[in-house]
Parts: structure tokens; sequence; C-alpha cells
């Protein structure tokens, strides 16, 4: 099995996990674009000074530097970062991705379960927590729903993209009003990525209908 340890990205990991967004971020299905296709490591370095990324790697590099390979990504976004305005007061998650050379291993779901679990709800004891993925993605609108989120709102990215948003209560026996508590679904599918709308339009939200959605089971991590 191989050896991986998670931990907190620093601004020497830009170029790999730029590397890392680009691989995954490189399987979506047509016509599903996010922003994070356009970042350069400039933009990487940034949100590492001023989010909290997680990243998992693989023990012994084998690149010609001998770096740990970056095998999956999350980022957290605080609602006081400036020139991002939050669509809600809560911490928001994206830039998630596992690359797809090492699917279907639990990387995915380890990387939320410490980001919800162990840093924003036991540590940070944040109440809650939103994030946005794009309306036609295969799996990872269910993958969210699975996990206990729930659709508040949607908006259109920068390159076009419909995005739904989701939030979580993360605290809801302190917190009892915040958010209507959404215990998880039963069926579960993982995923590789997921939207980056810290470039979505201003346009107010919507409430937002699944109705429309065919959303496959097949578990990707």
């Amino acid at each position: 099995m191989t050896q991986t340890a998670l931990r907190i990205a620093t601004e020497a990991d830009a170029p790999r996990l730029l590397k890392l967004l680009h691989a995954a971020y490189s399987e979506l299905p047509p016509g599903v674009l996010f922003t994070v296709t356009r970042a350069g490591v400039d933009l990487v370095r940034q949100r590492i000074r001023q989010h909290t990324t997680f990243v998992i790697e693989q023990a012994g590099g084998n690149g010609p530097d001998r770096q740990a390979d970056l095998l999956g990504t999350v980022s957290i976004r605080f609602p006081w970062v400036p020139d991002e305005a939050p669509r809600a007061p809560y911490p928001f998650i994206h830039w998630f991705a596992v690359s797809p050379a090492h699917k279907q291993q639990g990387l995915g779901r380890r990387l939320l379960d410490h980001a919800e679990l162990n840093f924003l709800r036991d540590t940070v004891k944040a109440p809650a927590v939103h994030l946005a993925t794009a309306i036609k993605h295969p799996w990872l609108t269910q993958l969210y729903l699975s996990r206990g989120y729930a659709p508040f709102g949607n908006s259109t990215n920068a390159l076009g993209t419909e995005l739904v948003w989701l939030r979580k209560a993360l605290l809801p026996d302190l917190y009892p009003t915040l958010l209507p508590h959404r215990p998880p679904a039963p069926a579960s599918t993982s995923s590789s990525t997921s939207a980056d709308p810290a470039q979505a339009d201003a346009r107010p939200l919507h409430p937002v209908s699944y109705t429309h959605l065919t959303l496959p089971t097949k578990r990707i991590v």
C-alpha cells in the first residue's frame, strides 16, 4: 500500500499543486469549465497564502528533485479574505481534486472528512460550510448531497458554466436555527474535482431545482 501523508500546503508546493489541479480538472466533461483551469502558479501561491490548503502526498518522491507526488488537495477560503465576496458567511470549500491516477482509493473522502470534521468543525468551530459545483457535472452534486449538503442557490461562473451552491451544518446542536440540518443521503459517490466559483458572476442567487439532473452513482474515489 502506498504510504501517504496529509498536511497543510506551503508556497513551495505551488508548482506541484498547479500540476495536480490541471491534471484533475482536465478530465471534466465537455461544457463543464472551472476557472481553476486558467490559474497560473502565482495565483496558486496567493491562494496558499490566503486560504488553508490541504494536500495528500506520496511518501518518497520519484521525480528528479525527489519531491513527493501530490495525490489530492482541497482548499478552504474564509469569509474575511479580501476581494472575494462570499455567498454565505461560512468557510468555503474549493479546489477539491484527486490525481486521475489515484482515483478509487478513498483520497477524496479522506480530504473532505479532514476539512469538514477535523479542521472546520473540531478545530475552527465553524457552524457551517458551503461550496459550489457545476450543475452538469456527472457525479459531484450527488457526492455532496450524500455528505449532507443542501442546495441554496445558483449562479454562472466567468466561463459560462452554471453552478449550484450547497451548504452543510457542521454544529447543528450548538446552532440549531442557523441552517436546517440535512442528514447525509444513503447513496455515495466520490470525486476528483469541484468548482472554484471565485470568479462567479455577481448576479443574485436563485432557488435551484434538481428535477432535471441525471446523476450516476458510479464510485470515483
